[in-house]
């Protein structure tokens, strides 16, 4: 059972998105996409089916557009009315893609997934669904160009096997300690890069 459903999650990535006789394929309009100058990330974006998909070079049933981000329904949905937020231009995880950008996406979950479950009519618990980002290879990612999965739910669905996993709770011991140092160790690290960066940026400018 667990099989089939990831072999569907795989094949909504990489199959074509295809038009049905009660429904219309709506393409998006063009947009361009960024690459860094690595050829390894230079072909992800020539090989990247979002990103033709943002190029109006693939099909897909387009639910919402504007500058930054389309949003379309999964191809190979795990529940009825999965849908994806895809930035316009190629970041190739969610780590890769810069704040500002996911902030866009991220702005725009509460008015999307509001639609979509007024539109699914999601059972007994209309409002239910998992928000999901499947960033690097052992997370699950098979298309590098980041996304965000909107996934309608019901009661019961069975949906996760780790939903009837039984939980441990956290142990306070020295290796949490040392695992909550070495997180605030990093995020100053990196908020500390962040100001160079800026402090770096203003310079330039004046």
């Amino acid at each position: 059972m667990e099989a089939r459903r990831r072999l569907a999650l795989i094949a909504s990535h990489l199959r074509p998105i295809t038009s049905t006789p009660e429904c219309s394929t709506t393409r998006v309009s063009t947009s361009h996409c960024h690459s860094d100058s690595d050829s390894h990330e230079a072909n992800q974006v020539t090989d990247c089916v979002f990103c033709k998909i943002v190029h109006g070079e693939a099909p897909a049933l387009k639910l919402y557009e504007d500058d930054i981000c389309i949003c379309i329904l999964d191809t190979f949905p795990l529940s009825h009315g999965h849908s994806l937020i895809i930035p316009k231009c190629h970041f190739s995880s969610l780590e890769a893609t810069p704040p500002a950008v996911v902030a866009a996406m991220c702005s725009k979950v509460p008015y999307i997934s509001n639609a979509v479950m007024k539109a699914t009519a999601c059972g007994t618990n209309p409002n239910s669904f998992n928000l999901l980002v499947n960033s690097g290879t052992a997370a699950g990612q098979v298309i590098f160009h980041t996304h965000i999965h909107i996934i309608p739910r019901k009661a019961r669905d069975c949906l996760w096997t780790s939903e009837s996993l039984r939980r441990c709770p956290l142990r306070l011991d020295q290796e949490a300690l040392r695992l909550a140092d070495c997180v605030r160790e990093q995020l100053s690290f990196s908020g500390k890069s962040e100001d160079s960066k800026g402090q770096a940026s203003s310079h330039v400018e004046n």
